[in-house]
């Protein structure tokens, strides 16, 4: 064989060379720790829709239109909850608070805006500030604030929108009431400090607990809402111990020695220390995707290991020396691993297709690590176990166990035999009930969902009880106070979203005024409306406003307005001019660029309604306007990320499927002259993934941006486990000696007995992700464990009957070895050897 000369040579470094081979593993070891520190992490839903076409959008409004969407400002919301926060007290609660945050020192406060202050300048249009308002409330009797509760909620319509959805017009009464405070950024509003601390105490770190340190004590039915909680952190402290728990538990009934144990485990963290270490140097960000491949390196790699040790051992017990037995371990399992590490590869790397951005780093993360795991326990594992064996002979070095870990005599071995005895009995029949469970599987499958929702990027309010019992440090959180405050503003609130259309063209051409206020009538059912015209914020809605609190600047209208109906339709920079006079720059800067050649409108729509219908509905209004308007906003945005999740599905899978199945010919025409093995080894694999596929639809689990690579994961994979079945019956059918039933019969004991150790190591290491603090990443990780369970299923149990249709259709023909029913007679079963791995 041509490759074989590779093979030798790999094998003379193992075996000739092993401590030279340990000493420059150790060393590659040492660079990757110093990228170890310059890991960073991301997290958070920006990541996933920051490349999308409606977020540029959206981030060219945030450049164009002043401080609404400027990153020079920030927001922080206050939450109140009383039994009526309109009463007195509450509403006196809420100024002070607001009033001491805006008076302190290092918090930058530009504007705050609460239904509390509209009350207040109701009862007295004289209090501008926090202090005249408060002395406002606090001079008036209950009965004139309920009067001025009721006529601020007629004159400004947004007064109920910041007052829970229990608001009593009549009784002035409501649960709960939002505030917002603006902060200019800078030194003493962002993290990094400055302002001066508060007399009594020092700031907190950032803006939130800031704010939060200035409220405490004052008011307790008030609360802020902070930033969405990072849980990569806390989920990995759970997570990775866990995985190793799990898998140290399956080495040691593998492995049954310490020092194989031991070679195990370093090989394992070398491979995490490599991966890490690798996202470091190449600045590859660590995001919550990520956290899926630690435990699914550490399971691939606790595949290869016991293949390794398991083979090697079997030479070992034949009597056969340290460097022959090496030899013949390393010449088969090197092959199978590359063909393993291959397909993986292809895989993981499909996913840089896929739109999300930590997808596609997901996909060079993954692809590096499998590479670093082929290496590792490809060469470094067999080198270190062949300088330890040479060592117990000649120190007393004790060897618990150095036989394999199935055997034909034992249960597992006759449990795991009954795939060859179905393929030996009815191979035909049993592939064609298979095949026929597929299609039907495909066709539900079919029905699987998709889906978008920030909340796949949020971890449940309150942490499960089974998680609280972990000891420090591994315990998490026993609550998330945002996630909490989240869900009670969902429960409490009417939900308005928004819509921005991103109007491009010359405003100053007399018919732009008009455009925006025509596209706003009759709005679609998704925006909310006042009257017959939708509730929106536009450079019209301040034109309108100022008219009529400025006589000077409503004459400018009426000397510009045609057709009198309130909008100017003539003159238009003269108007605009005014409008800056009368309302300043940074007001009209919100909806109108400097240079005017584009302008925001801002419509209010149902935040509970569908993002398809709302993106749908926006387009529409869109195509109103004579210039070039685009539509972007959360809802906008999501939906564009939705159908983008169920792209990437289809991509990675055909990209994946195709370049496996390509792969797989090449190398089995490479190494054995028959390229239709590759075939052979992906039905298995077009099984697991509609079992999987089908698995999600039965479970209620939809496609997302996270579990989006979950099919080309399945194929990289799954793959590993029929490439060993397979790889091993060829050798073993090769052998002139061996017949049909002899040579499956010790493919599936031997190499099933691996296979077995190795799903269970597998299933654990990475189903222990379902007890990640992400949900997303949990359902994640049980997909994953489901998509290994089922490889394993298809490989011991149908493949040996596919393998046998093989033989009799496909290879027999053109072969020297034809089936015959004299063949499934063979040597009697006692006098085969003991299965090899």
């Amino acid at each position: 064989m041509e490759y074989q000369w590779l093979i030798d040579w790999v094998d003379d470094r193992i075996t000739r060379q092993s401590r030279t081979v340990i000493l420059l593993f150790l060393v590659a070891t040492g660079v990757f720790v110093t990228g170890l520190g310059a890991v960073e992490t991301e997290s958070g839903q920006d990541q996933f829709i920051e490349d999308l076409p409606s977020f540029n959008a959206l981030e060219d409004v945030q450049r164009d239109f002043g401080a609404s969407f400027s990153e020079s400002t920030t927001t922080t919301t206050l939450v109140q909850d009383s039994r009526n926060v309109l009463s007195k007290p509450s509403l006196l609660r809420m100024l002070r608070a607001l009033e001491r945050i805006e008076s302190t020192n290092g918090l930058r406060v530009t504007d705050t805006s609460s239904a509390a202050e509209t009350v207040a300048r109701t009862l007295d249009p004289e209090a501008t500030t926090l202090d005249e308002q408060i002395t406002a409330v606090e001079r008036a009797t209950p009965r004139e604030i309920e009067r001025a509760v009721r006529r601020a909620d007629e004159r400004d319509p947004t007064v109920s929108t910041r007052l829970s959805d229990d608001f009593e017009y009549r009784e002035t009464a409501a649960t709960a009431t939002e505030a917002t405070v603006t902060h200019r950024a800078g030194p003493g509003q962002g993290e990094d400090g400055g302002g001066g601390p508060e007399p009594g105490g020092t700031y907190p770190p950032n803006r939130v607990e800031r704010v939060e340190f200035v409220v405490d004590g004052t008011a307790p039915d008030i609360e802020i809402l902070g930033t969405p909680p990072d849980t990569i952190g806390d989920t990995l402290l759970i997570v990775l111990p866990g995985a190793l728990f799990f898998i140290t538990l399956f080495l040691i009934v593998a492995y049954r020695d310490p020092v194989d144990l031991v070679i195990g485990l370093v090989a394992i963290v070398m491979t995490l220390v490599w991966t890490f270490g690798f996202l470091g140097l190449a600045g590859i960000p660590f995001n919550v995707i990520l956290v899926t491949v630690p435990p699914l390196l550490i399971a691939i790699g606790i595949d290869f290991g016991i293949h390794a040790v398991n083979r090697y051992r079997e030479e070992r017990v034949e009597g056969k020396d340290i460097d022959t037995s090496m030899r013949l371990t390393t010449n088969q399992v090197t092959v199978a691993f590359f063909i393993v590490m291959g397909t993986s590869a292809i895989g993981f790397l499909s996913n840089l297709v896929s739109a999300f951005p930590p997808t596609q780093d997901f996909g060079v993360a993954a692809t590096a690590g499998i590479l670093f795991t082929f290496l590792i326990f490809g060469v470094f594992v067999p080198a270190t176990k062949v300088w330890v064996d040479r060592l117990r002979e000649r120190y007393p070095i004790p060897t618990v166990s150095n036989t394999p870990f199935s055997s034909e005599s034992s249960p597992m071995g006759r449990l795991l035999s009954g795939g060859a005895v179905v393929a030996r009995r009815a191979p035909l029949v049993f592939t064609l009930l298979i095949l026929v469970a597929t299609v039907g599987g495909g066709v539900y499958a079919a029905d699987v969902d998709s889906g978008f929702d920030p909340d796949d990027f949020l971890p449940a309010a309150e942490t499960p009880d089974y998680l609280q019992v972990l000891p420090e440090p591994f315990r998490p959180p026993a609550e998330y106070e945002y996630v909490q405050l989240d869900d009670f503003r969902d429960e409490k609130f009417q939900q308005d979203g928004r819509v921005l259309l991103y109007v491009r063209g010359n405003m100053e051409r007399d018919s732009a005024l008009v455009d925006i206020h025509r596209a706003g009538a009759d709005p679609p059912e998704t925006f909310r409306s006042e009257g017959r015209r939708a509730e929106s914020q536009s450079v019209v809605t301040l034109i309108q406003t100022r008219a009529e609190t400025d006589p000077e600047f409503r004459r400018v209208v009426r000397r510009n307005d045609a057709d009198g109906d309130g909008i100017p339709d003539d003159n238009l920079p003269e108007v605009y001019d005014a409008l800056v006079e009368s309302a300043g720059d940074e007001r009209v800067d919100q909806f109108l660029s400097d240079d005017r050649t584009s302008a925001l409108v801002i419509y209010t729509v149902d935040a509970n309604a569908d993002n398809a219908v709302v993106t749908a509905e926006a387009r529409d209004v869109a195509d109103r306007f004579r210039a070039d308007a685009s539509p972007t906003g959360n809802a906008v945005i999501f939906d564009e990320a939705l159908g983008l999740v169920l792209e990437t599905v289809i991509d990675t899978l055909v990209l994946t499927f195709v370049g496996a199945i390509g792969f797989l010919l090449v190398i089995y025409w490479i190494l054995e002259g028959n390229a239709s093995l590759g075939v052979v080894n992906a039905i298995p694999i077009a099984i697991t993934v509609v079992a999987v596929v089908a698995s999600m639809r039965a479970f209620g689990i939809k496609f997302n941006a996270i579990n989006g690579s979950i099919l080309a994961l399945v194929i990289g994979l799954g793959i590993d486990y029929s490439v060993h079945i397979v790889h091993r019956f060829v050798d073993e059918y090769d052998d002139p000696e061996m017949d049909l039933e002899a040579a499956l019969r010790r493919t599936v004991v031997g190499t099933g007995g691996a296979l077995t150790g190795s799903m269970l190591t597998t299933v654990s290491g990475v189903g222990v992700l379902a007890l990640a603090l992400n949900p997303a990443v949990g359902v994640f990780g049980i997909l994953t464990a489901l998509s290994v369970f089922y490889a394993y299923l298809a490989s011991v149990f149908v493949l040996p009957s596919i393998l046998v249709l093989w033989v009799r259709y496909v290879d027999a023909p053109a072969g020297e070895k034809l089936l015959s029913t004299d063949r499934w007679a063979g040597r009697p079963q006692e006098s085969d050897p003991e299965p090899r791995d």
